[in-house]
């Protein structure tokens, strides 16, 4: 009875996504037609649960830096998000997902809709309209590249952003995108990333730590003697609703990805298993940092959402529910002790973009290669079952090489570039402008033009301001 519920508000909707000349053409709504509309909808929503969470980047990471830099950190998010849609209009789609060679594709730049379908044979059995799937996988590119971005908060010049950022959609997003899901090498070996945390987190996260360690660290984040200081956001509340905004977001990323509401209804088990890791991260991160601190750390937990989540990326698909509880959990105490080793190292990342997205990223692969059921392998159609489950090491040896790969290519090309671009143009900006805030170095006003007027006249004058 339910499930003859839903069907019939789904058909109910789709009546308006869906073109209604395309029902008149054959007289009749035939089971291809709705198909077609029914699967249109569900991506297109999807899609749109996407690309709202770039909302949640733009809380996340402005709640995470000093008020003097929250309008320049919330500003580049819809900077890096334009940037992003045009650079995949132009070349990044076509290199990740046109027809070419198990390295990237040849075909569909300048991407021109539906009568492009010719270039891209990867999408021509999907039965989701090519001009979706842009959509889509556009938006999984403009994810990417917000975390790629993330690592370089309060210290780099807005320029860096906008050639980087461009570079990174073109060149480095798009071939391991082609590699994992565009009918490359990994995808021929049977690598399993559902959706994405090796070719979306963990691609980001290696661009974010080159940009990191080129970058060197934030002024007063080290004493002489190497010891970190803590240089705490300017409001939490911020941050909290930006976690929430991306856990609602994710419904899209993965359940989304199964492409399809119909059948037996796989992205509702698909939807379960990413809310489950999602609730395990945070309950595990917040109770390791209250056993190692000796205080529960709201940020500690807040990161093990997102890292619970970045694991159960990749794997939800192809785990067992009471798994994706254990790859969650591993998930949130992963990142809360590699965020604190990094600290220590002297990698100075604000938003903890390669613990949270990184660090998850390689576990989140690894993962499916152990946990991974024969049945879900069968389900999806890609790779097979994990070591667990009586697969041997043959899957989780290409998890492994699938993210050896992925992290040493995208490494040394970011490296490379932003090394170009260090020497050439510069990526920090100044002593003096980092001092007042990017804010007003960059843009000319504060975020917070208020707040900032009556501290700096209380820094100024030495007692507080009327």
């Amino acid at each position: 009875m339910k499930k003859k519920w839903l069907y019939g508000v789904l058909i109910f909707l789709a009546s308006f996504a869906f073109p209604v000349s395309a029902f008149a053409a054959e007289g009749e709504v035939t089971a291809p037609v709705l198909e077609l509309g029914l699967n249109s909808l569900f991506v297109f929503v999807a899609a749109m649960l996407v690309f709202f969470m770039q909302a949640g980047f733009a809380l996340l990471e402005a709640g995470t830096v000093r008020m003097k830099n929250a309008g320049h950190v919330a500003g580049k998010t819809v900077l890096t998000l334009g940037i992003a849609i045009l650079a995949w209009w132009l070349i990044g789609f076509g290199f990740a997902f046109g027809d070419g060679n198990s390295f990237l594709g040849t075909t569909g730049f300048f991407f021109g809709g539906e009568g492009d379908i010719g270039s891209f044979s990867v999408f021509a059995e999907i039965g989701v309209p090519l001009n979706l799937m842009f959509l889509f996988q556009m938006a999984f590119a403009a994810v990417s590249l917000a975390i790629a971005c993330g690592g370089m908060a309060e210290r780099a010049k807005l320029s860096v952003y906008i050639i980087f950022g461009t570079i990174f959609i073109v060149l480095i997003y798009p071939i391991v995108a082609h590699w994992v899901w565009g009918g490359g090498w990994l995808g021929n070996l049977g690598m399993q990333d559902y959706a994405g945390s090796t070719v979306v987190h963990l691609t980001g996260a290696t661009a974010a730590l080159a940009a990191t360690i080129l970058l060197k660290p934030r002024l007063g984040k080290y004493n002489k003697d190497g010891k970190p200081n803590n240089i705490p956001g300017h409001n939490q509340v911020l941050t909290v609703l930006g976690v929430i905004i991306l856990w609602i977001g994710w419904f899209g990323f993965n359940p989304g990805s199964a492409l399809t509401p119909l059948g037996d209804g796989f992205f509702g088990y698909v939807l379960m298993t990413t809310n489950l890791a999602a609730a395990a991260g945070a309950v595990a991160a917040l109770l390791i940092s209250w056993a190692v601190l000796g205080k529960s750390d709201i940020p500690s937990m807040l990161n093990g959402v997102l890292a619970a989540l970045v694991a159960i990326t990749g794997s939800c698909a192809f785990v067992d529910a009471w798994a994706s509880v254990i790859i969650g959990a591993v998930a949130g105490i992963l990142t809360f002790f590699s965020a604190r080793w990094f600290e220590r190292a002297g990698v100075d990342d604000p938003i903890y973009a390669f613990s949270v997205h990184g660090i998850a990223g390689v576990w989140g692969a690894v993962s499916t290669g152990l946990f991974a059921t024969p049945e879900l392998a069968e389900t999806t159609g890609v790779g097979k079952a994990g070591l667990f489950y009586g697969g041997g090491f043959g899957q989780l040896g290409v998890q492994v090489l699938g993210v050896i790969g992925t992290f040493a290519f995208v490494l040394v090309l970011s490296f490379l570039i932003l090394g170009i671009m260090k020497w050439t143009m510069g990526l920090r900006v100044t002593e003096e402008e980092e001092t007042m805030g990017l804010d007003i170095s960059e843009h000319g006003t504060y975020g917070y033009p208020e707040q900032m007027s009556l501290l700096n006249k209380t820094t100024s004058s030495g007692i507080p301001a009327e």
